[in-house]
């Protein structure tokens, strides 16, 4: 329901056709989870008024008859993350996929057990399994709904949340979707024996060829992501065609809200149905899946292989289009991520231009953990109130890969730039928090 964003439309569209006491029965099986109070009132404008950001998280529980999964796991995972993004004039949307070893700064969160974590950087689905410590939704849910906003800039407005269970039901009701590996999949951790070519899978083999990753392709999350794309396209389209099926539209309706959980605001029916008529009359054309452009992290820091880092200025091109309600040109946003700009091959002098003492040095270090070369660090000849990058001939990409970390900031060439570094003048305007 959740992971292929047009699936929503078909499951409470579904609906329609089935009694009042189906109705109230599949009503009941959605869970609430209210994060607001644990959001907290920090977060970003919302620069579109009538759009929409849902959090679709797919959770990796171990929890009840998810447990078989990895028992080594005693918290709450997320195994898929991403944003359905659906604009005010409701003519296009976008689904934004974000790899799990996105490696990005994670804000204090409540825990749910009395204690909060201390901002750090690490994988961007451990904001899940953080703030479900406790085995609450809520918590866990708020957490990564934080390290979204806190390194995109976008409002999230709400959220769901599907388990593994429910996933396997929704197949099992449609008798299987099929699939066509191009080469043969073993994986143990997926527990997945899979032949080339194209089968129908159900139960826990859709569930594994979903989550597989090491043995497949280049072992990549990335890699991964496509094929749940690709499987949740073609779920969608079967449920369209069992939609006349009432045991096998009841069995996947009964699947899917039985393993949904979600914001208040669109905890039932109602709500879910308000949204898929929305969401009905957009042409399958202008439903783009995107990935946030990544390098591997191996780039910058030679000894971290597992994760992967956002490219820049591509990923705050995304996402300054998304908060500001433009569509997105996916040929021209994988085009321009073809050549990556490694932040590491970006030098910068930091001057402070603030008046505050140590501003300097506080951005400085945080550069230096996004991986981005510090040349050095200084006052600046004056106090300013706008926050500027300059450079020197032949580093304008490198100062645009800057710029983009820094909200509202653009790189201009000068003529008496100091060679061979991109200088970054702190202004008055800049909050450090919001430095990517």
């Amino acid at each position: 329901m959740a992971w292929g964003g047009g699936v929503t439309s078909v499951v409470v569209l579904g609906v329609a056709g089935v009694g009042a006491w189906v109705y109230n029965d599949l009503d009941n099986n959605i869970r609430s989870a209210d994060v607001d109070d644990k959001i907290g009132g920090d977060r970003p404008e919302n620069l579109s008024p009538g759009s929409k950001n849902i959090l679709v998280v797919g959770s990796d529980s171990r929890d009840g008859a998810n447990a078989e999964y990895g028992k080594d796991l005693d918290t709450m995972q997320s195994d898929t993350l991403m944003v359905l993004h659906v604009p005010a004039n409701r003519k296009w949307a976008a689904v934004v996929s974000f790899p799990r070893d996105s490696w990005v700064e994670i804000p204090a969160c409540d825990k749910g057990d009395g204690s909060d974590s201390t901002l750090h950087h690490a994988k961007i689905n451990e904001a899940f399994a953080l703030g479900g410590s406790s085995g609450e939704v809520a918590g866990a849910a708020a957490c990564s709904i934080k390290t979204v906003e806190a390194n995109t800039g976008l409002r999230i407005d709400h959220f769901m949340s599907v388990d593994f269970q429910g996933f396997k039901g929704m197949v099992d009701a449609l008798d299987g979707i099929e699939v066509c590996p191009e080469q043969a999949i073993r994986s143990k951790k997926a527990r997945l024996d899979m032949e080339a070519g194209c089968q129908t899978v159900e139960g826990e083999k859709a569930l594994g060829y979903v989550r597989v990753r090491y043995g497949v392709g280049d072992n990549s999350d990335i890699g991964r992501i496509g094929r749940q794309q690709e499987f949740m396209n073609a779920l969608a389209e079967k449920a369209q065609d069992k939609l006349t099926n009432p045991k096998a539209l009841y069995g996947f309706l009964g699947s899917a809200t039985k393993s949904l959980t979600t914001d208040p605001d669109l905890a039932g029916i109602k709500p879910l149905y308000a949204l898929a008529s929305e969401l009905k009359g957009i042409p399958s054309d202008r439903l783009s899946f995107l990935t946030v452009p990544n390098y591997p992290r191996e780039a910058d820091v030679p000894t971290d292989r597992a994760n992967v880092v956002w490219q820049y200025p591509q990923a705050t091109d995304l996402f300054t289009a998304l908060a500001k309600d433009k569509e997105i040109d996916k040929k021209r946003l994988e085009a321009d991520a073809e050549s990556p700009v490694y932040a590491s091959s970006v030098r910068v002098r930091v001057l402070n231009g603030t008046g505050v003492s140590g501003r300097a040095a506080t951005v400085a270090e945080k550069l230096g953990r996004a991986g981005v070369t510090v040349a050095g660090t200084g006052n600046a000849p004056q106090d300013t109130d706008r926050t500027t990058v300059t450079y020197p001939a032949g580093l304008e990409k490198q100062a645009e890969a800057l710029a983009a970390r820094l909200p509202g900031v653009r790189a201009t060439p000068a003529s008496d730039a100091a060679a061979g570094v991109v200088t970054l003048v702190l202004g008055k305007d800049l909050d450090p928090d919001d430095v990517r």
